[in-house]
């Protein structure tokens, strides 16, 4: 190896590493600044004219942070809020103002219906009612809890890919370890979850999106190192932890991130397994298909580019090759 090489391959690094933290500081400082709603769909149940008038106050006070769905009355913005199609909602009915809230679904947009409840109640000088239609579980009552199991999740597909990597580099074999390691990390964790009190609703319906998690990230990294080598695989896992976590929503939400950020997030494997496991550890299901397509997705295509049929073995080659100097300091001629 030339000197100018070797120095061009140590500028590239610098660069590349100083670009890698770059992006890692923006994607976790700047959604994080930048908190807002943004579009949240929430219901309202009132008379036309009352409606009205709360739509537009609501729109004047926080321009862009509520999207609104009409319904007839109470019960039906509940069925809303229960099928994960509005996060929240505004009843007026002869007995006074109410807010519908849903902590399980998102506890930062509760705390925000909540202060426009207050807000509310002191337009009209009388208490607005907060009602939580369905709440975290009482051991998580704040939903850190879920929000903590994204890192963990995520590192066990980083781990499950790289341990198959250097252990079983014969093609097809490290499928059948994604699908073992997957299935073992997603009934751990899902009990562990659960005797924690972080997660209620069916175990084998949590233990499936963990496991279908793992799975995709961890058959993504695969397919990629085997296309691209090591530098595939690093990068595939710095986007996944790096990219992929903080733009999750599972601290806030989707629509509480800056536009496009939260959308971005629910395509990368991190955010749609956050929004699939709420949806099946509180809303019996509701909501999570387009979290498990998402989620398949990525399983199917790293499957695909783990069994192409690419020369592995001068990759590998060109890696671990050694260098002339190298050769030149052991007394090889």
């Amino acid at each position: 190896m030339s000197g100018p090489t070797a120095w061009r391959r140590v500028l590239g690094l610098v660069l590349g590493l100083g670009a890698l933290v770059s992006a890692a500081l923006v994607a976790f400082v700047w959604p994080a600044v930048n908190t807002a709603p943004q579009d949240v769909p929430i219901a309202v149940a009132a008379p036309p004219q009352v409606a009205a008038e709360l739509q537009r106050n609501l729109a004047s006070a926080a321009p862009g942070a509520f999207e609104f769905t009409a319904v007839s009355d109470r019960a039906a913005a509940v069925t809303l809020i229960e099928r994960r199609d509005v996060y929240g909602a505004l009843v007026v009915g002869p007995q006074g103002g109410e807010v519908l809230t849903a902590s399980a679904g998102s506890p930062a947009v509760a705390q925000v219906l909540t202060q426009v409840a207050t807000r509310l109640g002191e337009a009209q000088q009388q208490p607005v009612r907060v009602s939580d239609v369905v709440p975290l579980p009482k051991d998580d009552p704040r939903g850190v809890g879920l929000a903590a199991g994204a890192l963990p999740l995520v590192l066990g597909g980083i781990a499950t890919a790289a341990a198959l990597r250097s252990r079983v580099p014969e093609r097809g074999r490290p499928v059948a370890g994604v699908l073992g390691s997957a299935a073992v990390g997603g009934v751990v964790m899902a009990a562990l979850l659960q005797w924690l009190g972080v997660l209620t609703g069916g175990f084998w319906a949590s233990a499936g999106v963990v496991a279908l998690a793992i799975a995709a990230i961890a058959a993504a990294l695969l397919g990629l190192e085997r296309v691209a080598g090591l530098a595939g695989l690093a990068l595939g896992g710095a986007t996944v932890l790096l990219l992929g976590n903080p733009l999750s929503g599972l601290t806030s939400a989707p629509e509480m991130l800056p536009a496009g950020w939260g959308t971005l997030g629910q395509l990368l494997p991190p955010g749609a397994a956050g929004t699939a496991l709420r949806s099946t550890a509180y809303f019996d299901g509701a909501g999570a298909t387009t979290s498990l397509w998402v989620l398949t997705a990525w399983f199917v295509v790293g499957v695909g580019l783990m069994l192409l049929p690419v020369r592995r073995r001068r990759i590998e080659q060109e890696e671990t090759a050694p260098t002339p100097e190298a050769t030149a300091a052991a007394g090889v001629p």
